[in-house]
């Protein structure tokens, strides 16, 4: 077949087919269809993915703030302290107790005690050798008796020269000048007797004599030593002498329990060196005045100590009973800010950071007493930063919050 034949050929069956498919003039029904819901899909796709963005904002907003607010652990004040005492430290003390100094000047014979003896009231301590006030007590003797030689010769005078004047053998005048004679050396007579007098008390100073029952805590002189009791020189002790049949303790009483220390009162004291027992004591007296610099009230506590276990000196601490109307609450130690406006304790209120200024009473360690300031009801703030400042918005801990619910 030639190249024109198969060209009419190919004509015709486009032809044919022509007929039987007749090119559509326009989109089917169904196709409209599709289409409107290929171009909604697309629309709520767009609009679901811009509303997503704009949520995720707003949550990346809301999670950056509450990021910003701090969290913190919290917790409420016990009421009532631990027990229903105030411990106290103090220092005990002799009853009585005085240094000895020597009342006349000289040398040390010999001393009949030493440190840790026991003696008596009247018992001799010393003597002292005073070879200067021996020698000025004999002269004083002489002088005395010059003086009543002198006297007894006026008087003789004075009672001659008034029989005279009876007889007008004396002049008046010499009568009056004889009993003035008389009058004067009988004053000189009194003074040299209060002479002698006050040599006799320095000679009998020599002895140096127990003023009360006790025990000699220290001997500062020794044989030979020089004694000095000059009104122009400072006075040397000889002895210290201390009464240990009752002890006494003086206690410091904080302002906040000064109410617990009334006269009367019965108290214990312990030490370390006696662990596991106490002693008993009375509260004796007290200043009945707050010191203003430290606001504590000064308290006595005497305690009997016949059997002398009790030393002066030892480290006590003294434990008063407080009355059942003293409120107190306690809280951890690591709630405490200490600051130049003093100490304080930062509270929750209203999801703010409050900072209120606390009175505190006694120290278990790990608890503190807060005897004002706070109340039990209130949430505290545990291991605040040092930074935190009043107002700071705070979040308490969730698994707090839920723990609190149950």
């Amino acid at each position: 077949m030639t190249s024109s034949g198969r060209d009419e050929l190919k004509a015709e069956r486009a032809d044919a087919l022509a007929r039987r498919n007749p090119p559509r003039r326009g989109m089917s029904r169904m196709g409209l269809v599709i289409l409107a819901g290929v171009i909604v899909a697309a629309g709520v796709a767009i609009y679901v993915g811009i509303r997503g963005r704009a949520d995720a904002e707003v949550t990346l907003a809301h999670t950056t703030e509450e990021a910003a607010v701090p969290t913190v652990n919290v917790t409420h004040p016990e009421t009532g302290a631990p027990n229903e005492e105030v411990v106290l430290p103090g220092s005990t003390q002799a009853i009585t107790e005085t240094p000895i100094y020597a009342r006349t000047s000289g040398y040390l014979r010999r001393w009949t005690v030493d440190i840790g003896a026991r003696v008596k009231k009247g018992d001799l301590l010393a003597e002292i050798d005073t070879p200067e006030v021996d020698e000025q007590l004999r002269q004083a003797h002489a002088d005395l008796a010059t003086a009543e030689a002198q006297l007894n010769l006026a008087d003789i005078t004075a009672k001659r020269n008034e029989e005279l004047l009876k007889s007008r053998s004396v002049a008046t005048q010499d009568r009056d000048n004889a009993v003035g004679a008389y009058l004067a050396d009988k004053a000189i007579v009194a003074s040299k007797q209060a002479d002698v007098g006050r040599l006799e008390r320095l000679q009998s100073y020599e002895k140096v004599y127990a003023p009360f029952d006790g025990i000699i805590t220290a001997r500062n002189t020794d044989i030979g030593a020089l004694i000095d009791a000059g009104a122009n020189a400072p006075g040397r002790e000889l002895f210290h002498l201390s009464a240990i049949d009752k002890i006494r303790v003086f206690v410091a009483v904080p302002e906040a329990y000064s109410r617990a220390a009334h006269t009367g009162a019965t108290t214990k004291l312990t030490l370390d060196e006696f662990p596991g027992e106490s002693f008993e004591g009375t509260l004796v007296r007290t200043t009945s005045t707050i010191d203003r610099a430290s606001h504590t009230l000064l308290v006595e506590v005497d305690v009997d100590n016949n059997d002398g276990r009790l030393l002066p000196g030892a480290y006590a601490f003294v434990h008063l009973s407080l009355p059942k109307d003293i409120s107190s609450v306690t809280i951890p130690s690591n709630t405490l800010i200490f600051r130049k406006e003093g100490l304080q304790v930062a509270l929750v209120r209203d999801g703010k950071a409050a900072l209120v200024p606390v009175s505190i009473g006694r120290d278990y360690g790990a608890k503190v007493e807060i005897v004002s300031g706070l109340q039990s009801t209130d949430t505290i703030i545990l291991d605040p930063s040092d930074s935190l400042i009043a107002g700071t918005p705070v979040q308490v801990g969730a698994a707090q919050i839920a723990g609190s619910t149950k």
